[in-house]
């Protein structure tokens, strides 16, 4: 039995659109430009390489093995006519992931996971999303893809499913009403089907942290989804997310000899300074 009892999540990094992840420096660019991180962009950053990895990740990890999951919309991709993209080039969409992710594949000591998210965002059946995990050496699924739909985690004699849409809402007062929906339909269905309910069920999309307990055999059962690494785009400015401001963050999921818990790290960025008349 493998030693290691925890796993990283993480999603929606949306690397590529000048309102997501970016590392610092001048990024390189097709036909020899550069980008340069926003200043919003360069506090996320410095929340993603010096509060979560160095700090948050060792402490919870408690410096033992663990493994990385990434749920989804690594990159942005080309979507919806929109402009702000850094490049729409995918090439050098997949340039900057690599600074991005290299690092923490080697944190992970190479037990690295993708999830595939929005085509959208990641290409017909998830193609780029494919390349792109297969290129930073995330381990395959059973029919040899680097990036996979949904993913069966067992660790000891817990289990988790993880994949990365879940249903979103309107209103804050029914951000859980999808998540315990989640969870009740995938114990259902495991149940008609004959295979065991999962005790956690991680989503993501959102770019938003949730989540719900509930009492199981197994102690509590759990649906959560992960929060982002993307600031507000025009999108969610005339969407429902208009009136919140965007998280930033992750999840640990730990089994122990007693029960399976997760936590989570979650940031949020001011709102728009006040205008004094």
């Amino acid at each position: 039995m493998s030693d290691v009892i925890q796993a990283i999540v993480i999603s929606d990094t949306h690397i590529g659109c000048k309102l997501g992840l970016c590392p610092p420096g001048d990024i390189p660019l097709d036909e020899g430009g550069f980008y340069r991180q926003s200043a919003l962009q360069a506090k996320v950053w410095s929340w993603w390489e010096n509060d979560f990895w160095s700090q948050w990740v060792p402490t919870v990890v408690r410096r033992a093995p663990f493994a990385v999951v990434v749920n989804g919309d690594l990159t942005d991709g080309r979507h919806h006519n929109t402009t702000t993209q850094i490049s729409q080039n995918l090439s050098d969409q997949r340039k900057i992931a690599h600074q991005v992710f290299d690092p923490i594949v080697d944190k992970c000591k190479g037990r690295f996971y993708v999830i595939r998210g929005t085509e959208a965002h990641t290409g017909q059946s998830g193609e780029n999303e494919e390349t792109l995990a297969q290129e930073l050496g995330a381990i395959p699924n059973e029919t040899g893809n680097y990036a996979r739909w949904d993913m069966w985690l067992r660790i000891k004699d817990r289990l988790a499913h993880i994949t990365h849409h879940i249903g979103i809402t309107g209103s804050m007062h029914y951000e859980t009403t999808a998540l315990m929906k989640e969870y009740a339909e995938a114990c259902a269905e495991a149940g008609r089907t004959g295979h065991d309910i999962p005790d956690v069920v991680l989503r993501a999309h959102r770019h938003r942290h949730a989540e719900i307990k509930i009492p199981t055999h197994h102690g509590d059962g759990i649906c959560c989804t992960s929060p982002g690494w993307q600031l507000l785009t025009p999108f969610v400015w005339r969407g429902a997310g208009r009136n919140t401001s965007p998280q930033f963050g992750g999840l640990l999921w730990r089994v122990g000899d007693e029960e399976s818990y997760t936590r989570h790290f979650v940031k949020s960025i001011e709102r728009t300074p006040e205008v004094v008349l």
